[in-house]
C-alpha cells in the first residue's frame, strides 16, 4: 500500500507551504544521490519525497489528495494519473530546492556539475465523458496542438557555460571565499543553444504540429480529476531536453435520468396508484443498459430498491457502488367523475387508512440505509 504523503515528509495536514518546503528540502538533502551513491533504498526515498512534495506544495492537488487520497492521481496504470517521478523530473521541477548543496541537474549518480535536462511546458485540455464511459473506462483519441522540435534543427554547445548548464560565482564572505552555482542564463540550464533552424520554426527551433494522442481513462474517474499523459506536452529546445506532459481534466456530462453520488447511482422511479396497489414490473435504465425490476403489490412511496454492483467502480479499486432506485407513487392532479367517485367512496374504507407496519421504515431509516 502506498505510503501517506504527509508521513513521507513528516508533516501534518495543517502544515503551511513553507513548512512543507522545509520538510521536503530536509528529506531531499538526506537522501540525495550525491550523499548516497549506489544506494537504491535512498534513491527510492528521494523519489518518494519529491512525489509527496509535488502534490502537497500545490494547493489544488493537495485539496484533491486530502479528499480522495492517492486515488485522485491514479488511473489504474498506463498513461494517466500521477505516476512515479524519475530523477530528471525531480531535478527539472525542484532543482532550486537544494540551493548550493548539490548540482541542479541529474545525469547519473556521482559528484560534480550536471547538465540540466530542460523540460518543455505542460499542456492542459478538458475531456468530457458520459456516465457509461466513466463506469466502464474508455480510450479516447484527441487532437492536440503541441510545440515540437522542427525537422532539421541543430543545437550547439552553449558558449556561456561550455555545456555544463551552470555558471559559478566566487564571493568573498566573512567566512572566506565561497563558490555558488546557478542555472546558466543563456541556455536556461540546457547546456546547448540554437545553431541552425529551418524556416517556419521559432527562435527556439520549435514549430506547432497537430498530433492525435490516445488517452486511457480508467473506470471510476471523478469530475475535475486530472490525469497525466507523459511526454505529450510541448517540446523544449536542445538535443537532451524532455517533452512536457499533457494534463487531462475530466468533465462529467450530466445524465438525463441517473444521478451520481460518489460510487452510487440514484434513479427516480415513478409508478401509478394502481401499480403500487397491484404490483408491477418496470424496465429501468442503468449505466450498463436496461434491466427489469419487480415492484411488489402494496409498495409504498419512498421505498428504495438497491441493485448491488450497478453503480460506478471505485477509482482506488475497492469495489463497485450500487444503484438506488427511489420509488415515487404518482398522484394524479385531475380525475374523471368515475375516478373521483371511487376515491370519495374509499375515504371511509379501512383498507385505505394509513397503517404503517414495522416493515415500513421511516424516511430517516431509508436515508441511513442509502449510505450503509
Amino acid at each position: 500500500m502506498k505510503q501517506d504523503f504527509y508521513e513521507i515528509l513528516g508533516v501534518t495536514k495543517s502544515a503551511s507551504k513553507p513548512e512543507i518546503k522545509k520538510a521536503y528540502r530536509k528529506k531531499a538533502i538526506q537522501y540525495h544521490p550525491d550523499k548516497n551513491p549506489g544506494d537504491k533504498v535512498a534513491e527510492e526515498k528521494f523519489k518518494e519525497a519529491a512525489e509527496a512534495y509535488e502534490i502537497l506544495s500545490d494547493e489544488n492537488k493537495k485539496a484533491r489528495y486530502d479528499q480522495y487520497g492517492h486515488a485522485a492521481f491514479e488511473n489504474g496504470g498506463g498513461q494517466g494519473g500521477h505516476g512515479h517521478m524519475d530523477m530528471d523530473d525531480i531535478f527539472s521541477h525542484f532543482g532550486d530546492i537544494f540551493g548550493g548543496h548539490f548540482g541542479g541537474g541529474f545525469s547519473g549518480f556521482g559528484g560534480g556539475q550536471r547538465q540540466v535536462r530542460v523540460k518543455g511546458g505542460n499542456l492542459r485540455i478538458r475531456l468530457k465523458l458520459n456516465l457509461k464511459e466513466i463506469a466502464e473506462g474508455v480510450t479516447k483519441k484527441v487532437k492536440v496542438r503541441r510545440k515540437v522540435q522542427a525537422a532539421g534543427v541543430t543545437y550547439k554547445t552553449c558558449s556561456t557555460c561550455n555545456g555544463s548548464g551552470q555558471v559559478t560565482q566566487i564571493k568573498s564572505t566573512i567566512l572566506g571565499r565561497m563558490q555558488t552555482a546557478s542555472t546558466c542564463p543563456t541556455c536556461s540550464g540546457a547546456g546547448q543553444m540554437l545553431d541552425k533552424k529551418p524556416s517556419g520554426a521559432d527562435s527556439h527551433g520549435l514549430e506547432v504540429q497537430e498530433e492525435m494522442v490516445e488517452i486511457s481513462i480508467p473506470a471510476g474517474v471523478i469530475d475535475g480529476v486530472q490525469l497525466k499523459v507523459s511526454g505529450k506536452g510541448n517540446d523544449a529546445p536542445g538535443a537532451n531536453s524532455v517533452s512536457g506532459d499533457l494534463l487531462v481534466v475530466i468533465e462529467e456530462i450530466e445524465h438525463d435520468t441517473l444521478k451520481r453520488e460518489g460510487s452510487n447511482i440514484h434513479y427516480q422511479l415513478f409508478i401509478s396508484f394502481p401499480e403500487a396497489a397491484l404490483g408491477t414490473s418496470k424496465e429501468i435504465e442503468t449505466v450498463s443498459g436496461k434491466v427489469k425490476i419487480k415492484v411488489e403489490n402494496g409498495t409504498q412511496s419512498g421505498k428504495i430498491f438497491r441493485l448491488r454492483g450497478k453503480g460506478i467502480p471505485s477509482l482506488d479499486h475497492y469495489g463497485t457502488g450500487d444503484m438506488l432506485v427511489h420509488v415515487n407513487v404518482w398522484t394524479p392532479k385531475e380525475l374523471t367523475k368515475e375516478q373521483k367517485k371511487f376515491f370519495e367512496k374509499s375515504l371511509d374504507d379501512e383498507n385505505f387508512e394509513p397503517n404503517p407496519s414495522q416493515g415500513d421504515r421511516s424516511f430517516f431509516d431509508r436515508i441511513r440505509d442509502m449510505f450503509s
